[in-house]
């Protein structure tokens, strides 16, 4: 189901080899000592996945969403460039459509899984390097429309890099890359403000924040400082971000750059990866084993924090099938989150259970205070900072009733404007709003999790 590489940092960061990484060559590459299992073992087999290649050649097909992915043409690309797969490892799909990366033989723990060799990987610090002065000034322009996109730009690079490839069409050295990419996203980017007006407040900022980032990208592209024939594009502008967005890495040594390693971006997200992703200092990428994995196990990584999966919607498009906790909604309460200097992630509730973190407590009894005895919000605000659980408790037992009730009314409050959301999505045409479903499913989690917040909370008073 592999829809996009996630965001997970890099230990080991980059430099600039001897061999660009926008022409392949087949050169010599520079490889680690860590892959010598690899080098040693005979060449392995390409995946048989040619039941599922493109019949004839030609330009990628954005028109049709649901254009075949000639992933097998990818896979032999980057073999001829140096790719290596460990025995055993190989793409594995049911259907032709989603792809993912399989072991069909034993791996042990700290076992190089996959060796993507720096001549394929994408950087956008090279990018940077290769549109020289023309990116600097569209990079000027994006900051001056919306001054938080400074911290996005090494995204904003691949974003152009990607649309220059895709104009050279298959004169493209990345072109089988591109041409097994998906056509199709359903995440934040992809929907439209009927889609945002039927998420809960949390999930329509997040996925209406990313949509507004990608406007201001293209906004930047389209003064024409950078030359690209499909600026003008939505279709490809809007897959060229997407593409960049859910299929990255992120380092930060010698420098901040995001890259992208075709064939290690085919692996999945698991709250519990079995598999990171590093980049050697000559900008190599290795996929290795955290721990042993048997025959027959998708190789996977973490996209983001499992303990809320709602950025993860958000940006890539899809719920995390073993999420385990939701954050609590209470998107009102931000000022209150941020001075007390909590952070989202730490403000959950149980999927499987409905049970209330402990700083949720904390965060909705120090709005009583705030708004009924200062001092005491004060004292209790002191408490939280120090970790006073002595003090913290005090409260929570004098207040609990107040506590409780503002919490029952929060989420009930949910649960109605959950069921009222998800009631308009339903009535939206599919042709016109394939990604309803996505979003029923989002509410779908979030009702039946506060349901059972809704059933403990009543058999506390």
């Amino acid at each position: 189901m592999r829809f996009s590489s996630a965001i997970v940092a890099a230990a080991i960061g980059i430099c600039a080899t001897s061999i660009s990484a926008f022409t392949p060559s087949r050169g010599a590459v520079a490889r680690s000592s860590t892959v010598s299992s690899l080098t040693q073992q005979s060449p392995q087999p390409l995946t048989q996945l040619n039941q599922y290649a493109s019949a004839t050649a030609g330009a990628i097909n954005l028109a049709d969403e649901y254009a075949q992915r000639d992933v097998y043409s990818m896979e032999e690309f980057a073999t001829q460039y140096g790719l290596q797969k460990a025995p055993g490892v190989e793409l594995y799909s049911d259907d032709g459509s989603d792809y993912q990366l399989i072991t069909q033989q034993p791996i042990g723990a700290g076992q190089t899984c996959l060796y993507v060799p720096s001549d394929i990987v994408i950087s956008s610090e090279k990018a940077y390097q290769e549109f020289g002065n023309e990116i600097q000034q569209a990079e000027q322009v994006l900051v001056q429309i919306d001054q938080g996109t400074a911290a996005r730009l090494p995204l904003f690079r691949l974003m152009v890099k990607i649309l220059a490839e895709y104009d050279q069409g298959e004169n493209s050295a990345f072109f089988p890359w591109l041409n097994s990419l998906p056509r199709v996203y359903y995440n934040g980017v992809s929907m439209t403000n009927d889609c945002f007006s039927c998420l809960p407040p949390y999930a329509g900022w997040l996925a209406s924040t990313e949509k507004a980032n990608y406007d201001s990208f293209v906004t930047a592209l389209r003064q024409g400082y950078v030359q690209l024939q499909s600026v003008n594009d939505d279709t490809v502008t809007q897959w060229a971000y997407n593409v960049a967005l859910t299929r990255f890495q992120e380092v930060w040594s010698p420098q901040r750059a995001k890259l992208i390693a075709p064939m290690a971006d085919m692996l999945n997200h698991s709250a519990e990866p079995n598999c990171e992703i590093t980049f050697d200092d000559m900008g190599n990428c290795e996929v290795t084993a955290m721990y042993d994995i048997q025959p027959g196990t998708p190789l996977t990584i973490s996209y983001g924090d499992p303990t809320n999966p709602t950025p993860i919607f958000a940006q890539f498009g899809f719920l995390p099938a073993d999420c385990a906790t939701l954050f609590c909604k209470a998107m009102h309460l931000e000022p209150y989150i941020k001075e007390l200097g909590i952070e989202f992630k730490d403000l959950l509730i149980q999927t499987e259970s409905g049970e209330i973190a402990p700083k949720v407590w904390d965060l909705f009894l120090y709005e009583i205070l705030v708004n009924n005895d200062p001092g005491a919000a004060e004292q209790y605000y002191v408490a939280v900072k120090c970790n006073d659980e002595a003090t913290k408790q005090q409260y929570q037992d004098q207040y609990f009733q107040y506590t409780l009730d503002s919490m029952k009314q929060h989420v009930y409050s949910i649960l109605s404007d959950v069921d009222t959301l998800t009631a308009k999505a339903q009535n939206y045409d599919l042709s016109t709003h394939p990604r309803v479903p996505v979003i029923v499913a989002h509410n779908n989690l979030v009702r039946d999790t506060f349901t059972m917040t809704a059933a403990l909370l009543e058999q506390m008073g």
